[in-house]
């Protein structure tokens, strides 16, 4: 009955509002196209097929191309060139007939008619120094970029090949069918940058005594990937966006001078040919030790190998398989140290290698960092498959590839640092080698997606670097990301956006997603129904091609949440998180109605007849009165009373106001007048009926001090002022701030 009374009450309601409206005799107003900032993704994401499911797992005829590579490489350090002669075997396990091949030139980018420097918008500048000037206006265009000696067949007859900058298009004599292969050699050199000078991923490092490190990367001919749905990945390679590669199996010599110590990506196969028996002793006892690195090569043994030269050569040999990409490190100078890592049973090798210059932090930290991150990325994602991982000393590089990478962090000269350096170093080591997971493993598409590798590893980066140092400042986390998200609208770019255009990169590509991932495992979804889900998408996408919505699908199939909101909001927008406190009123119960309250008494006297005695709420201490209440509890049998809470002294009705775009859980903390505190967060759903404003009404036995919004910095609100109540004092330096920005 009581039921019907109030759908009754509510259709009379309706009616009144309707008559209302006709009797005043306005026009309909326009409808409108729904805003809602909760509704679903579907408009957005690419519709799901038997390759890509609906539920973010790879459908039933998924395929994804293998491409092999049988290479020997020369290093001439003299003149700093690199020669190779690579075999390839393409394996077309699409559905497609391929009419021709793609092969990525990345070293072609800096080539002397590179597009790369004429697509920068510049010009002149206010000051200079003398050498940057005489660089860009007066210097000489170097020799880089590959020089193709050769395009083969298997046979060795010419194979038909067009240049295009970055790119090289393999024309075949006939379409390549489903499940055929194809065989062919590509011969090249090119000269290696100066990677302090020069700039760039990998190249080489000139050191005072002339002695030299190379750190080698995109140095061969490698195959663009090719899948059913999207075709060819041949997206010039401008400089910033990285790679999208198949997974394939290598077989690598490589020949440098005979003092060299050289770490590949792969599995070394001629151990006793390169290696002393000593060295080779403290490599076995390194794979047994796991609480500390063993010196392979010490910094005695390094700095007596780096004083003399030879013209002798060692070649190296390497075996990978299931890998994305190739790198190696090689030099007279380096330190060599190891140990082993246990990832649920199996042994794997953590290794650095450095010069002198990077002691003594690199001996202190480089290692054991590297044996960190496996064990935590490990822990987040799936067991690290590999058999090592290498962090490899360079002056200005941070740049990743499958088992090994490139880090920075060198001390002064005398080889004091500071904790910034050092820290610096950590976190470089740590993003570069969680590389390996992603997306050396998990393997993105870079061209495209800049921020499913970035992101996602700054975020895992976060967790891994918190456990080796709990004090560690990640930089990543939500309250990092507020200064650019404040910034003027024209210099933000949303996350899902192609890497070349993306303005402020590092922000928008590493930091925006890293801290939107930590705020969805912290604050929206818990680390139990988060970390689940997440490894469920690493899992599903080991050794594939996931796209974003692979990821956004997963991520909410396996943890039974709709994100919609949250992704539309933080990945597809530049909308910025501000939640706020607009208005704070202390309520107390009556037995007076209100003003409105008895005009509808009179207008439905039967249906409030029909509910009995009411109480009201209103603002007026001087009105208060509990003794409805009060009698209702003394009726009530002695057991319902004693499951009852005390009768609230005070009540406050909260009006949280929300001026940003981004809709987010509100976390509410009220300190009461005994210091005591409560916190409670509502999810971010409670926007979804009126995403400007919202009310809650909270009760207790002890008076409400203050009340503060968000007081962890946990959802990236940008202004704070209106956080808390009572309002605090703004400070001098905000007002001024906030004058600026206006």
């Amino acid at each position: 009955m009581r039921k019907y009374t109030t759908l009754l009450f509510s259709a009379l309601f309706v009616s009144a509002s309707l008559f209302a409206q006709e009797t005043t005799k306005k026009e309909p107003q326009k409808g409108h196209t729904d805003q809602n900032k909760f509704r679903q993704l579907k408009d957005v994401l690419p519709t799901p097929n038997d390759q890509r499911t609906a539920s973010g797992a790879p459908g039933h005829q998924y395929t994804q191309q293998k491409v092999d590579y049988v290479m020997d490489i020369r290093l001439d350090e003299v003149n700093n060139k690199l020669y190779g002669d690579e075999h390839i075997t393409y394996h077309n396990n699409s559905k497609d007939n391929l009419e021709y091949l793609w092969v990525q030139l990345d070293q072609n980018m800096r080539a002397p008619d590179s597009k790369t420097p004429l697509a920068k918008s510049k010009g002149a500048s206010g000051w200079q120094t003398p050498a940057k000037f005489v660089e860009e206006n007066m210097g000489k265009a170097k020799d880089f970029g590959y020089k193709i000696e050769a395009v083969k067949y298997a046979d060795g007859r010419d194979l038909p090949h067009t240049i295009n900058r970055t790119m090289m298009r393999i024309n075949l004599p006939k379409p390549l069918a489903p499940g055929e292969i194809f065989k062919f050699r590509i011969k090249w050199n090119y000269l290696i940058n100066n990677s302090v000078e020069d700039g760039g991923r990998s190249g080489f490092e000139l050191f005072k005594d002339g002695t030299k490190a190379y750190t080698i990367a995109q140095f061969f001919p490698r195959l663009a990937v090719y899948n059913n749905v999207e075709g060819w990945q041949n997206m010039q390679f401008w400089g910033r966006s990285e790679w999208a590669l198949e997974f394939g199996d290598y077989d690598v010599k490589i020949t440098v001078p005979a003092d060299h110590i050289l770490d590949a990506t792969g599995t070394l196969q001629n151990p006793k040919e390169v290696l002393t028996r000593e060295q080779r002793k403290r490599m076995e006892k390194a794979s047994k030790s796991y609480k500390d690195p063993v010196f392979i090569v010490t910094q005695k043994e390094a700095e007596e190998n780096e004083k003399e030269g030879t013209t002798k050569t060692k070649t190296w040999h390497f075996k990978a398989k299931n890998v994305r990409d190739y790198a190696f490190a090689s030099s007279r100078k380096y330190i060599w140290d190891a140990m082993a890592v246990n990832i649920n049973g199996k042994n794997v090798m953590a290794v650095s290698l450095y010069p002198k210059e990077g002691n003594p932090l690199w001996e202190e930290h480089s290692t054991r960092v590297v044996a960190n991150t496996l064990e935590e990325y490990s822990k987040m994602t799936f067991d690290y498959p590999y058999p090592k991982a290498v962090s490899v000393h360079a002056k200005r590089q941070g740049m990743e590839y499958p088992m090994i990478c490139f880090n920075y962090g060198r001390p002064n000269e005398d080889g004091t640092y500071s904790d910034r350096v050092k820290n610096g170093m950590i976190g470089v080591i740590t993003h570069e080698v969680g590389h390996n997971f992603f997306p050396m493993i998990v393997n993105s598409d870079e061209r495209q997606w800049t921020w499913m590798d970035e992101g996602l590893n700054s975020f895992v980066e976060i967790l891994a670097e918190l456990d080796y140092d709990p004090n560690f400042n990640t930089g990543n986390l939500p309250k990092d990301i507020v200064r650019y998200m404040s910034l003027d609208q024209k210099n933000l770019t949303p996350i899902m956006a192609q890497g070349d255009y993306v303005k402020n990169f590092g922000p928008n590509a590493y930091t925006k997603p890293a801290a939107g991932l930590y705020m969805l495992r912290q604050t929206i979804m818990g680390p139990e129904l988060f970390d689940y889900a997440f490894r469920t998408y690493s899992k599903r996408w080991m050794f594939k091609h996931p796209t974003p919505a692979d990821f956004f699908r997963t991520m909410e199939d396996a943890s039974g949440m709709d994100l919609d909101w949250f992704w539309r909001g933080w990945f597809y927008t530049t909308d910025y998180t501000d939640i706020g406190i607009k208005e704070v009123k202390p309520i107390y119960l009556t037995n007076k109605p209100n003003e409105r309250t008895q005009k509808l008494q009179k207008q439905y006297p039967g249906y409030f007849a029909s509910l009995g005695k009411l109480i009201f709420l209103t603002t007026k201490k001087e009105d208060a009165n509990a003794s409805e209440v009060e009698d209702y509890i003394n009726s009530l049998p002695a057991d319902k009373k004693a499951n009852l809470k005390k009768l609230p002294k005070y009540m406050y009705q909260v009006e949280f106001e929300k001026p940003g775009g981004l809709v987010m859980p509100i976390i509410v903390e009220l300190t009461y007048a005994d210091g005591t505190k409560d916190r409670e967060t509502f999810p971010a759903q409670i926007w979804n009926k009126d995403e400007n404003k919202v009310y809650r009404v909270f009760t207790s036995d002890k008076e409400v001090k203050s009340i503060v919004v968000d007081p962890d910095l946990e959802t990236a609100d940008i202004d704070t002022s209106n956080n808390s109540w009572p309002k605090k004092e703004e400070s001098k330096f905000n007002k001024f701030k906030n004058k600026v920005k206006k």
